[in-house]
């Protein structure tokens, strides 16, 4: 990245002191990384690129506040790694320019694992960031905005444009910021069930809500069975996913997890 601006925002959207700590992911040659060493306590930086740990040696030497750990994120066990590297700091973010092609599962497991966070600030692909903070009813929700806002507060910082990469990416950028909720917006009975839930309702989206429900998660001969536990709920068989809000779905797999109806799947 050529423009420091962006780097300054990005850590100025963790909200960050002294009195805090960072997580980066990914730090690579450093530029991200001596920004959050200057604005945060203390910072740990896990690269899974062997050959860049000379580099960041060298570039990180002034910031005794930073360590780098050498290993995978996805495979790390993060809350070890934050007690250990972080003991002391109650209020822990994570701040990164992520992989476009792991953004996912790594933004997943640090949802999905509840780990001590307060933010999660991380620059991704412009089209998983409008995915991650979309709203019922627009083309980008699906299921990737629904576990990202079942978990967290979610709004895009900023939008980076191509231009300010060197090389040039094909595609837009933008920063999410994730705001970790102390409890989730929703009572589920089932936390699996629910997930499990949403993921059928999107499936094809192009589909009803209840062809989607009867191919992921219900033989055919339940059919009138689902069809009147959705009337119970007052939700229109013939809706399909995206128009749900995160509350309908939370009352949907919990209606359908009392219902015993997947207990006597034949």
């Amino acid at each position: 990245m050529i423009d420091t601006n962006i780097l300054h925002n990005i850590v100025a959207a963790a909200e960050l002191d002294k009195g805090k700590a960072a997580l980066e992911i990914g730090p690579g040659i450093g530029a991200l990384t001596e920004q959050l060493g200057r604005a945060a306590g203390r910072v740990v930086a896990v690269e899974i690129d062997q050959r860049l740990l000379p580099i960041l040696a060298e570039t990180l030497a002034p910031y005794e506040n930073v360590e780098v750990v050498h290993g995978d994120v996805l495979e790390l066990d993060l809350r070890a790694l934050l007690a250990d590297k972080l003991a002391g700091y109650e209020q822990v973010s994570v701040v990164a320019n992520l992989p476009y092609y792991v953004t996912t599962p790594i933004l997943m497991k640090l949802l999905e694992e509840r780990l001590p966070l307060e933010h999660i600030v991380v620059m991704i692909q412009k089209e998983v960031a409008d995915r991650i903070a979309a709203k019922p009813g627009t083309k980008d929700y699906g299921s990737l905005s629904v576990a990202a806002q079942f978990f967290a507060e979610t709004e895009v910082a900023m939008v980076v444009p191509a231009s300010v990469f060197i090389p040039r990416p094909n595609v837009d950028s933008a920063v999410i910021k994730l705001t970790i909720r102390k409890q989730p917006p929703v009572e589920v009975d089932d936390e699996a069930l629910f997930f499990r839930v949403v993921r059928a309702c999107f499936a094809q989206r192009r589909k009803t809500l209840l062809n989607n429900l009867m191919n992921g998660l219900f033989d055919k001969t339940q059919k009138e069975d689902v069809v009147g536990l959705l009337a119970e709920l007052g939700i229109d068989p013939g809706r399909r996913g995206e128009t749900l809000s995160i509350e309908e779905f939370a009352r949907l797999a919990n209606a359908i997890g009392r219902s015993n109806l997947l207990t006597h799947r034949p």
